[in-house]
């Protein structure tokens, strides 16, 4: 192997049991706070701006600057996790947009989720194909039809780990599943540390490029892949990139070199080790949850929607990406996806044509 990776400690290197006990990584809103969103929810409002066109001089939040600098100090140097409990989603009526876009512009830079320049996903069940409306076409070898991680999100099924293509994804709980949709959480840098410790080969494996398909984000993504490491370290600091259904998207492609049994079991161990080491979130209306994708793994259980409800009593999530100001520089060979590496970058998300 060419490579020789060493364990990463720190506070982003925890087990999922201890993680879930530990007070670090959760925040509430004040009485203090929820008033002064209020007011800066007032104050965009008389401008009559546009939630998506709004800067953060639009919301201004200075009373919270605090604890958004915790938050954000926690997200980069800490565990990697912040939860923000105490959003009344319910009294901000059609503001919440503005509300939750604001709160994002007041922590990072939003980018853009897909390639019609979209800012926040609702993450809920569309009940569609949405790959067909959006003209993914790309299918398995077998001739079946693949679907995107894009597709899977928007469905009610189930999400292995994974990690988003932004160094923060922040999400606000609207409303819950009628039964389901939890969120797991690992450290990604305590998988790494254990994949070293059971297996180095397949540890040193993941630190050597894996070619990953663009399908489901970015415009004729059926037809462009890219090469990339799964793990990567610079000056002590760890980033992951991780998402397994876009790299066997890629090897249904015809151009793309076909993956060795060594790298499926590396994979397949890494899935494990993550599923061994999370912790289970139910989040609540109202409840915000901030990722630092560079050193934490995703998932999320099937769920059971209000399927008899109205369509504004079903399971609803609000998503943003942010660039973060106080990100890590990430290693050279990571620019094929992040296009920027260096630190406080505005960098990740889909780029536009």
């Amino acid at each position: 192997m060419t490579h020789d990776p060493s364990e990463i400690n720190g506070a982003c290197a925890w087990h999922g049991k201890a993680m879930e006990q530990d007070p670090r990584w959760r925040f509430a809103l004040s009485r203090d706070d929820i008033a002064e969103i209020h007011g800066a929810l007032d104050h965009v409002r008389q401008s009559g701006l546009a939630w998506d066109k709004m800067t953060k001089f639009d919301f201004p939040l200075p009373g919270l600057a605090d604890k958004f600098a915790e938050m954000a100090d926690e997200l980069e140097n800490g565990s990697g996790l912040a939860n923000v409990s105490g959003l009344p989603v319910a009294e901000f009526g059609d503001g919440l947009r503005h509300v939750w876009y604001g709160i994002g512009l007041n922590l990072g830079q939003p980018v853009f989720q897909d390639f019609h320049a979209q800012l926040m996903r609702d993450i809920q069940d569309e009940a569609v194909d949405t790959d067909s409306l959006e003209g993914h076409k790309l299918t398995t070898r077998d001739g079946e039809k693949f679907q995107s991680s894009k597709a899977r999100t928007l469905s009610n099924g189930i999400l292995r780990f994974h990690t988003d293509r932004t160094d923060v994804v922040a999400l606000l709980c609207v409303r819950q599943a009628k039964a389901g949709g939890v969120s797991r959480i690992a450290s990604s840098v305590t998988v790494h540390n254990e994949m070293l410790r059971r297996d180095p080969e397949l540890a040193a494996l993941m630190y050597e490029p894996l070619h990953r398909a663009r399908l489901g984000e970015e415009r004729g993504g059926e037809l462009l892949s890219y090469a990339l490491p799964v793990f990567g370290q610079l000056k002590g600091r760890f980033t992951s990139h991780y998402s397994r259904t876009y790299v066997e998207a890629a090897q249904e492609m015809l151009d793309v070199p076909r993956m060795e049994d060594h790298h499926w079991r590396a994979l397949d161990l890494l899935a494990e080790l993550a599923d061994e080491l999370c912790f289970e979130m139910t989040m609540q209306p109202g409840d915000m949850q901030f990722i630092n994708n560079h050193v934490i793994y995703h998932a999320r259980t099937a769920y059971e929607d209000h399927l008899d409800a109205n369509a504004d009593q079903r399971r609803l999530l609000h998503r943003l990406w942010l660039a973060m100001p106080n990100s890590r520089a990430l290693p050279a060979d990571h620019e094929v996806l992040w296009r920027n590496v260096a630190a406080g970058a505005v960098r990740g998300g889909i780029g536009q044509t």
